[in-house]
């Protein structure tokens, strides 16, 4: 028997365990050490496909339910409600559990281990309401237990990382800033003989996710009708039309939700009643063509891209031929720059009566970390201390599977 460490993510997981004195990244997919937290219900074929096959399928445009980002509804009503998902009548309890099952037959194949247990991930906080918080680790504790592991143990992810930092002198301090796809955590730790001793650590629900949602709403949506006048139905005169679609559809989580009778019958009726035609005909498109993701997509890409360059572009020819958005490297920036200082409050907020000064590395982990909003917000804070990327995206799976080898 053997423990299993996974890195369960928003946007990616990963899955590791020691060899020796040797982290074993688990190939969660053929040559790669991460797995995008996907899956599409493929109605043609009548069998479910996770990771980069997941997202291949929404693409190609097949038949089916894509579903992504399922960490952000643990803890919620929505996780035990029977509902029909593509060929299927089953929970969202059952769909994360079939997702980690994956994971734990991939780990079986890589390695020829029966893993029973498991060390799993967790934020620091799921979500800011403790009773929420608490029902979010029964739920993702119970997925783990569908998916055929006996024991589910559970180490806060900024305090797996933390075990993989570089080494820094005796004494002293290092903070753990990891950005990921749902939640940013931070771990305050002080190096002493080689050993990592966790100091404090804190959490709040902000991540990659919200930033695309964030830059969807301001640069997107108003392309489908978000803002824009609505006809009253009796009188003269309009009214704004309600912003709770266009929320939901620039939300990874929610979208999937969204392609319902009583959605269309409102979409209909915006786009009847609406001023502007050519945008709620996007809208409508996007509904009942089910591009939802799609545009989610494109955003995550512009994102990138203008992180990376100095002027990027959402690409939304999925929904129309040649429409796209110009996103700068400012305009990104701005977009973000309220959510870029909840972090930075967040991390100041770790340190407790340590100084800022006294934090001699800060060590990025996590995908969204890479954005340089996130970055040049650590500097301002900590301008003295050195920079140091851990492997972003498997730091905690390493971590956790260090910890497991402890704890056996």
């Amino acid at each position: 028997m053997a423990t299993l460490g996974i890195d369960f993510g928003t946007s990616n997981t990963a899955a590791a365990v020691m060899a020796g004195d040797t982290v074993f990244r688990i190939p969660v997919e053929p040559g790669r050490e991460t797995l995008p937290t996907s899956l599409f219900f493929d109605m043609d074929r009548k069998r479910t496909l996770i990771g980069s096959a997941a997202n291949a399928a929404l693409i190609e445009g097949r038949e089916g339910r894509f579903m992504r980002a399922l960490k952000s509804v643990l803890g919620t009503p929505l996780m035990r409600e029977q509902r029909q998902i593509g060929y299927e009548k089953m929970t969202l309890l059952d769909v994360v559990a079939r997702f980690v099952s994956t994971v734990r037959t991939r780990a079986y194949d890589a390695t020829r281990l029966d893993f029973d247990t498991v060390l799993s991930g967790r934020p620091v906080h799921f979500h800011p309401d403790p009773a929420r918080h608490a029902q979010a680790q029964i739920d993702l504790a119970e997925a783990y237990q569908i998916a055929g592991f006996k024991t589910v143990k559970f180490l806060p992810e900024p305090e797996a990382a933390a075990l993989t930092a570089g080494p820094l002198e005796d004494g002293q301090l290092g903070l753990i800033v990891d950005i990921g796809g749902g939640t940013s955590d931070f771990t305050l730790y002080r190096q002493n003989a080689g050993q990592i001793d966790v100091l404090n650590s804190h959490g709040v629900r902000i991540g990659g996710t919200d930033f695309d949602r964030l830059l969807s709403l301001a640069h997107v949506m108003p392309l489908l009708g978000r803002g824009g006048d609505v006809r009253n139905a009796f009188g003269s005169g309009t009214t704004t039309a309600p912003n709770a679609i266009f929320n939901d559809l620039a939300t990874w989580e929610k979208i999937a939700f969204l392609y319902t009778a009583e959605t269309r019958r409102l979409v209909a009726d915006l786009l009847k009643m609406g001023v502007d035609q050519t945008a709620f005909g996007r809208l409508e498109e996007v509904i009942a063509m089910e591009l939802g993701h799609d545009v989610a997509f494109a955003v995550e890409a512009g994102k990138i891209a203008a992180n990376d360059h100095p002027q990027g572009v959402i690409d939304l020819k999925a929904l129309e031929k040649g429409l796209s958005v110009p996103l700068s490297a400012t305009e990104l920036s701005d977009t973000l720059s309220d959510m870029t200082n909840a972090i930075k409050v967040a991390s100041w907020e770790t340190l407790g009566d340590t100084a800022p000064r006294d934090v001699a590395a800060v060590v990025f982990v996590g995908g969204s970390s890479l954005m340089g909003t996130v970055t040049q917000g650590m500097t301002d804070l900590f301008p003295q201390a050195r920079q140091m990327r851990a492997q972003a995206f498997t730091a905690v799976s390493d971590g956790l599977a260090m910890a497991a080898a402890r704890l056996t």
